[in-house]
């Protein structure tokens, strides 16, 4: 049975008061983690043949919004968790270590995440070979290099690990690391300005060892692509929702704040002016606009250039909508006593997360002009 937003609900208000503590601090909310773990929410993308719900990208998208209205750290810690299960069930990857770790998820509710990013390489959606390399063994393979915005990395006990086979022809794909396996340690790396809280620090692996059944698909770029079709769209919609759910957010505390504030000169709410009711109109229409964005995203008949435009709409649309509410109210909306300025930091991270707005704009463009390259 997969479970109810009334079983959510109860969770919020917790939520977002830890959210404030741990923005401060920098930790991930492991509490709230244990919460999710402990409702069995962690493991709800588990394939039904290993005894999961495999729940739909609907309900994925539906659960992350939800969280992160109260907490988009560890929101995007379960997006995660959410994208990467179900990468797995996809893979073509069929060996006994599979079922082991879907068995994991669902009966301990532990973390996992893909580790793509590197410092020299930035995000791998941009192409190159990866630095962090795999080299044969006796009995398997070692694993060097290291990985950074590594989101959950403290809380996980899984990576899906981007590597390149150290042959005179590199092999490019994922393999599976445990990551309390000697030769794999974290540094704290993750200062950043918003999303604070998602722990997204660097993973270093010096000579780990890797057995022949973690090896998940390693290929010649030059011959197929070791990315599992659809990941992009499901990525991308969970990322939407996530970043749109924050700016619904900044939007709910806004026009609180605007019924409560009463100033003396006035006598009366600052929502009975009728400049804060263009405001709260403009909001209301970004933010009607990406409901609409969001549901066509399920479409069946969308393209991949099209969901990452998506993509890149809702995130803008978001950041339009909490930037537009702190220029309209000033000072109250950049002080940390109110949620307002947190949501602002963590709805800018949207930009970063693949595909960049760059990049689909190039994509959308190409399409259009170079139908034939397609």
């Amino acid at each position: 049975m997969i479970m109810t937003d009334t079983t959510l609900d109860a969770f919020l208000e917790c939520f977002s008061a830890r959210a404030v503590v741990h923005d401060r601090s920098g930790e991930i909310a492991t509490e709230s983690l244990e919460d999710l773990r402990k409702a069995g929410y962690l493991g709800l993308a588990v394939p039904r043949n290993i005894g999961g719900q495999e729940i739909p990208l609907s309900d994925m998208t539906r659960i992350v919004a939800k969280i992160a209205t109260a907490d988009p750290s560890t929101a995007l810690i379960l997006a995660m968790q959410y994208l990467q299960t179900w990468a797995v069930t996809q893979s073509s990857w069929a060996t006994p270590a599979k079922d082991r770790l879907l068995k994991d998820i669902l009966d301990n509710g532990t973390l996992i995440n893909a580790l793509r990013v590197e410092p020299e390489l930035g995000t791998p959606s941009r192409g190159g070979i990866p630095q962090t390399v795999i080299r044969k063994d006796t009995n398997g393979w070692r694993l060097d290099g290291r990985k950074i915005f590594s989101t959950g990395s403290t809380a996980l006990r899984w990576g899906l690990v981007w590597v390149a086979t150290a042959e005179e022809s590199p092999r490019i794909g994922q393999i599976l690391v445990r990551l309390d396996e000697p030769g794999v340690r974290i540094e704290k790396s993750w200062h950043q300005l918003g999303m604070r809280a998602t722990g997204s620090h660097t993973f270093i692996f010096d000579n780990v060892f890797i057995p022949d059944d973690h090896i998940i698909n390693v290929v010649s770029p030059s011959v197929s692509n070791p990315e599992i079709p659809q990941l992009g769209r499901y990525h991308a919609l969970l990322i939407s929702s996530l970043y749109n759910a924050i700016a619904c957010s900044a939007r709910d505390w806004f026009v609180k704040f605007l019924h409560e504030r009463v100033p003396s000169g006035l006598g009366r709410s600052l929502a009975t002016l009728p400049r804060f009711h263009v405001v709260i109109g403009e909001l209301e229409g970004l933010l009607l606009s990406n409901k609409a964005l969001l549901q066509s995203g399920f479409a069946e008949n969308i393209s991949e250039v099209e969901i990452q435009q998506v993509k890149r709409l809702v995130t803008e649309n978001a950041i339009s909508a909490v930037t537009r509410a702190i220029e309209a109210i000033g000072n109250p909306g950049l002080s940390q006593n109110n949620p307002l300025e947190r949501h602002f930091r963590d709805v800018l991270c949207g930009r970063i997360h693949s595909p960049q707005g760059d990049a689909v704009l190039e994509s959308a463009g190409r399409d259009v002009l170079m139908p034939s390259a397609r």
